[in-house]
């Protein structure tokens, strides 16, 4: 069995975002601008603070968000913890209150995991210092699911002002891949899927995939992103099941650069209008309007 290795980055526009709310109704249905100047404007006439939200978030969230929040920080140069693991370690399982783990500048080369016991937590760096975190986690070493950097499984986690990557992707396969997502959709009544918005995918060697179909039914799409050379011009694969072809909902929209070229894009892929990325460029696809908030002042 044959594998390769690359290095890749997916260089993300980190917004969090949410519809103003001044009763119950919310409209989930405004998508972010095109215009990726527009990003910040778009921000802040959109996500409105807890005292404006009370009424159209989730009463667990409204609890958290009470009171001040629980600061903990992390320097390589001291702090309470040097590292971001011992910083989220030190969060008891079961955690009612809003947590912010701010991190200090620098490269952060660890393994990071937020249990499902640990909610209400966010990282925060600075916007003009961003912390990185990073780890050379592999499929073939942790497996396709622990090898991320950042592993997240609990509810009310948000981030924001970090760098986030993988400096090793290995993804095996009967003719080695690396991809840049595997998602595990596997049956029409799973709703969820992965959403790209003005993004930059650059790295290092060539022929990487936007996705490969880890399960039968894969929901990804990229838009507004600008590709470097180092995306295969097919963009996704099957992962070797043909039988997928007609199941998979590998979509792109209005993308940029030498990688986003559609005339070589296996049959399978969505080259989606207006109408189609609707739905995964507005709040509505990660109902955020019960959840989200602005980052915090720290």
């Amino acid at each position: 069995m044959a594998g390769k290795l690359a290095c890749i980055a997916v260089h993300a526009a980190l917004t969090t975002f949410l519809l103003i709310a001044t009763s119950v109704i919310s409209n989930n249905t405004t998508p972010i601008p095109a215009d990726k100047s527009q990003l910040n404007t778009w921000f802040q006439n959109n996500v409105k603070p807890l005292s404006q939200r009370k009424t159209t978030l989730d009463l667990a969230l409204v609890a958290a968000e009470e009171g001040p929040p629980k600061v903990i920080r992390v320097s390589k140069n001291g702090g309470d913890f040097k590292t971001v693991s011992d910083a989220i370690k030190s969060i008891p399982t079961g955690n009612s209150k809003r947590v912010i783990v701010h991190i200090g500048p620098g490269v952060y080369i660890e393994k990071i995991r937020i249990e499902r016991n640990q909610p209400f937590v966010t990282l925060f760096g600075s916007p003009n210092s961003m912390p990185t975190l990073t780890y050379d986690g592999t499929a073939l070493k942790y497996g396709t699911v622990d090898s991320a950097s950042l592993v997240v499984e609990s509810n009310y986690f948000t981030a924001a002002n970090l760098i986030i990557e993988n400096t090793e992707l290995y993804v095996l396969g009967d003719a080695g891949l690396t991809v840049i997502t595997a998602q595990a959709r596997e049956f029409d009544s799973e709703d969820y899927g992965y959403s790209f918005a003005h993004c930059r995918v650059t790295g290092t060697g060539n022929g990487t995939y936007l996705g490969r179909a880890w399960r039968s039914r894969p929901k990804v799409v990229f838009a507004y992103t600008t590709m470097s050379s180092v995306v295969n011009p097919a963009g996704w694969s099957d992962n070797f099941h043909p039988e997928f072809d007609s199941t998979v909902f590998f979509g792109e929209y209005m993308c940029s650069g030498p990688g986003s070229n559609l005339a070589g894009r296996a049959k399978f892929t969505k080259h989606m209008n207006d109408a189609q990325v609707q739905p995964f460029v507005s709040l509505g696809f990660i109902q955020g309007s019960s959840w989200l908030l602005p980052p915090p002042n720290v």
